[in-house]
């Protein structure tokens, strides 16, 4: 251990890097609590989607980072803030005009538009767990809610009331003209119709813990701070939070800059250090904006677990938090496939390589073993021109390229033939042009082909690469990659594909042979779109 602690204190891994931070925040002293803690924020106003994954997947790599380099406890709390009002109906859920009547209300007091919970924030929370727990995150669920009803955040509470001027002095330069005007850190919950007010504070009594407003009737009230009676403002809240709790860890996208800095102030006011934050690039869909609950733009969890296992989706969250990227579709044979090469290349990497391979960073140190003897590309491409329904069709083609593979012993592969069908289905096939050859690819698709009828050798993948080749240059193509993009485009109807000396072991040698003749007799172009 003592050599892998050693290492992983100076890995350029980024999880290492971040848990580095962790640990000189305390290296003159372990932390009063007895553990470090990390946090995830989740705000309930939509469905849960990717992005809020990908901050839990990313905080725990820090949080197994820190394990390693260091002795200190830790905890992580995905923390809901589900007393919030709702301030608009999302777009994507139904009953959307009963909704309408709850606006303002607490998201953990509004009616669930779906009828299975008790809420729409106990909804949305659901579903967010149920997400995380299928992944087997080791965390501690939290609920705004139960921590300000229940008193957990009174003191905290008490001691924002004593700073209220503090915390005024941070956030009004943040503020426009009008809203300075009617801001408040205290939005009171109202008694009278159970919504989330954002009315300014008239009065303030520390010694009784209390604050006084007007409801919109003209009524002054006199509300407690505490037991639930109010909720803070986001970034005070986020503040309280940081305070109450004693986080030293937090994550946060590019738009919320502004609110950790401001955060962070108030949690000093407040007589807290505040966290460690590491800032991530948001994530952009097919038209490079920005993802939203709201919208349903993007992918959502439930979209890239139909077409991949939940791994690959640790694999793209890995990739440089720092650097915005696109999350479409697209992007998933992608990251399966690398996923899987770093698997394979795990058992014989040093422990240098391992602590910087994504794959320990997922999994810790019990990194399973790959059995995808074919590429998720290669099935896609196999599903393409068999025109698979199921995984079977693909076993078929499978076993009799790799004879010792089968469902029960390789579970991955049969799983990755499942979702490539269900890829194909919904993405290639519509998308599927397939175009009539030039004179000069005719040719060249005919030697191809006659050469395969010649094939006498077993079908290795590597030597019949070769003759893929040989056959580009024997015809001229210049540069070679356009003889590929002949094969891609007049036999499999895409414009990119796989190796196709490993596609022809694959699919079979006659049967790539007769592919090649149906394309030359224009049954593939009639079969499918034409260019």
């Amino acid at each position: 251990m003592t050599d892998t602690r050693d290492i992983a204190m100076t890995s350029k891994a980024w999880p290492f890097e971040e848990a580095r931070r962790l640990v000189k925040r305390y290296e003159a002293r372990p932390p009063e609590k007895g553990h470090v803690l990390f946090e995830t924020g989740y705000g309930p106003s939509g469905l849960p989607h990717i992005g809020t994954f990908g901050e839990v997947m990313r905080t725990t790599m820090v949080r197994r980072a820190f394990e390693l380099i260091s002795d200190i406890p830790t905890r992580l709390i995905c923390f809901s803030d589900d007393m919030d009002g709702l301030r608009k109906v999302p777009g994507n859920v139904p009953n959307r005009e009963a909704m309408e009547e709850d606006l303002h209300l607490p998201l953990s007091r509004v009616r669930d538009p779906f009828g299975t919970h008790d809420s729409f924030g106990a909804h949305n929370n659901a579903r967010l767990n149920a997400f995380l727990d299928s992944f087997g995150f080791q965390y501690e669920f939290a609920s705004s809610t139960e921590y300000y009803t229940s008193g957990r955040f009174d003191e905290a509470l008490l001691r924002a009331l004593e700073q209220y001027e503090k915390i005024m002095a941070i956030m009004l330069p943040t503020l426009g003209e009008e809203r300075r005007a009617s801001y408040s850190p205290f939005l009171p919950i109202s008694p009278k119709t159970g919504h989330v007010l954002q009315v300014p504070t008239l009065e303030r009594n520390v010694a009784k813990g209390t604050i006084v407003y007007e409801e919109p009737d003209g009524e002054r009230v006199e509300v407690p701070v505490t037991g639930g009676n109010v909720k803070m403002q986001w970034k005070p809240d986020w503040a309280m939070r940081w305070y109450a709790l004693g986080v030293d860890y937090e994550m946060s996208g590019k738009d919320l800059i502004d609110s950790v800095t401001q955060a962070g102030k108030i949690c000093r006011a407040l007589g807290g250090p505040g966290p460690e934050t590491l800032t991530y690039e948001l994530f952009n869909d097919q038209h490079g904006q920005k993802i939203s609950k709201s919208k349903g733009n993007g992918l959502s969890m439930e979209e890239w677990l139909r077409y991949a296992a939940p791994e690959s989706l640790g694999y793209f969250m890995y990739q440089k938090p720092r650097t915005a990227k696109r999350l479409h579709f697209d992007v998933i044979p992608k990251a399966v496939d690398e996923y899987h090469q770093q698997l394979r290349a795990y058992p014989d990497q040093d422990e240098t390589q391992r602590l910087a391979n994504p794959v320990f960073h997922i999994h810790g140190a019990d990194v399973p073993e790959s059995h995808m003897v074919v590429s998720f590309a290669m099935l896609l491409n196999l599903a393409s021109v068999a025109g698979a329904d199921d995984a079977a069709t693909l076993w078929g083609f499978i076993r009799r390229y790799a004879p010792a593979a089968g469902p029960s012993t390789h579970p991955d592969l049969d799983a990755a033939a499942e979702y490539a069908v269900r890829y194909y289905n919904d993405f290639v096939k519509p998308e599927k042009v397939y175009r009539a050859p030039s004179v000069s690819e005719r040719a060249a698709l005919e030697d191809l082909r006659d050469r395969l009828a010649d094939w006498s050798a077993a079908p290795d993948a590597e030597e019949l690469q070769s003759e893929v080749f040989a056959v580009g240059k024997a015809h001229g193509f210049e540069p070679l990659r356009d003889w590929f993009r002949t094969l891609y485009e007049v036999l499999l109807g895409a414009s990119q594909g796989p190796r196709f000396g490993g596609f022809i072991a694959l699919y079979g040698v006659d049967e790539t042979r007769a592919l090649i003749d149906a394309a030359l007799s224009g049954e593939l172009v009639a079969s499918g779109g034409t260019a």
